[in-house]
């Protein structure tokens, strides 16, 4: 069924945030024209009140399967532990591994239901899921398979990315490079033969692999025609961002440590940078990300909410807007970019959703609210009037 809606304040995602009045016709789950006044024939009629129109928001770097939950950490590092001696003592990840690895698929899609529920109650229309935090193969395949069927249960599109090199579990403490052979590598191909597999990401940390340790697994899901992302210069600079912008990388993730190098260099690749304020206020860091230099040199800038249950236990994309705006200093058009246009491209979808053009799958937000400014500036404060996905008030 085709659907006009009409009386909104539109913002299209093509150029800049100031709300137009549009009329946007669907039919079919994608958007058919967008312009002032079209033709109402055969179509239904939807008045949207004159509320705010902007493209479905997407989270494209979350965590939200996952088991058990790590509070504890939280008050370690108010008593003055770091995110590194938490994680070298058998927490952080290591932590979350035991719970998820216990924990059949049905109990991770029960867990991570209430989470997705709190995205989509904010206009959320697309999130990336990351397995992770199983550490071997059939952990983190039941991980992605929760994830898919959280697509079931939800109307929402999920994007799914296998993270298997998040971190070495106790097993094979001091063989790295067996760990992304036996586990990350092979278990991507069963995860690829499965279809449970839209990305690969690895961390890139100290406390993590190195650069050449991820080298193999990045040549692999290449050959594979899979894209990379990387999370990178998060505590440190890992020399992570140069290798994932020579694989094209769709993505790097955290970059606070990167450099203008680094910048220049996603830049040449049209790899975007994800910034995650979630985590760089949850563990009180100080190195903000070279914002000047990603401007300068035209790399893309998105947002997300890197959900996790240890170092940003965040289900709000607006904080996260806010945070971005407030600790990074993004404006209010970087803002919504990085959560509508930005972040498709961060997750390869940049002809599938982020913007409201003709084309596109049908998902935007309505919201009670005049302006862009309004979801940035406001905190705790959800003006969301209805989610649409694929043309349907979800």
């Amino acid at each position: 069924m085709r659907k006009l809606w009409t009386n909104a304040q539109v913002i299209t995602g093509e150029a800049g945030v100031s709300p137009e009045a549009l009329d946007v016709l669907t039919g079919d789950g994608r958007i058919l024209a967008v312009g002032p006044a079209l033709d109402r024939a055969r179509a239904e009629i939807v008045d949207c009140g004159g509320a705010l129109m902007t493209p479905g928001l997407i989270d494209c770097h979350t965590h939200i399967v996952f088991g058990g939950e790590r509070s504890r950490e939280f008050e370690l590092r108010l008593e003055g532990a770091s995110y590194e001696q938490i994680a070298r003592e058998g927490g952080g990840i290591a932590a979350t591994m035991a719970a998820t690895r216990a924990l059949s698929v049905d109990d991770l899609v029960s867990a991570a239901l209430p989470r997705l529920d709190h995205l989509l109650a904010e206009g959320v229309c697309t999130v990336e899921v990351k397995s992770g935090y199983g550490l071997d193969i059939e952990a983190e395949l039941n991980m992605l398979r929760a994830a898919r069927r959280l697509a079931e249960c939800r109307p929402v599109r999920i994007v799914t990315t296998w993270l298997a090199a998040h971190a070495l579990p106790p097993a094979y403490r001091d063989r790295a490079e067996d760990y992304i052979r036996e586990v990350a590598i092979a278990g991507l191909d069963l995860a690829r033969a499965e279809g449970l597999v839209d990305a690969v990401d690895a961390f890139c940390e100290g406390i993590a692999f190195s650069v050449e340790e991820l080298e193999p697994l990045f040549a692999h899901a290449k050959a594979l025609g899979i894209p990379v992302k990387l999370h990178a210069e998060q505590l440190t600079r890992s020399g992570g961002t140069l290798m994932a912008a020579r694989h094209g990388a769709l993505s790097v993730d955290h970059v606070e440590y990167a450099t203008a190098e680094d910048a220049a260099a996603m830049a040449a690749s049209g790899t975007v940078a994800v910034l995650l304020p979630g985590a760089f206020y949850t563990l009180r860091e100080t190195q903000v990300p070279p914002i000047s230099a990603f401007r300068e040199m035209g790399v893309p800038m998105a947002l997300a909410t890197d959900c996790n249950p240890g170092t940003s236990p965040v289900t709000s994309l607006l904080l996260t807007m806010n945070m971005g705006a407030t600790l990074f200093r993004l404006t209010v058009p970087e803002c919504l970019s990085g959560v509508t246009g930005h972040a498709a491209t961060a997750l390869g979808l940049g002809q599938e959703a982020g913007r409201i053009a003709p084309g596109l799958s049908a998902d935007f937000a309505l919201w009670n609210a005049g302006s862009a400014a309004l979801l940035v500036n406001r905190i705790g404060f959800n003006p969301l009037k209805w989610r649409v996905f694929k043309g349907e008030i979800a």
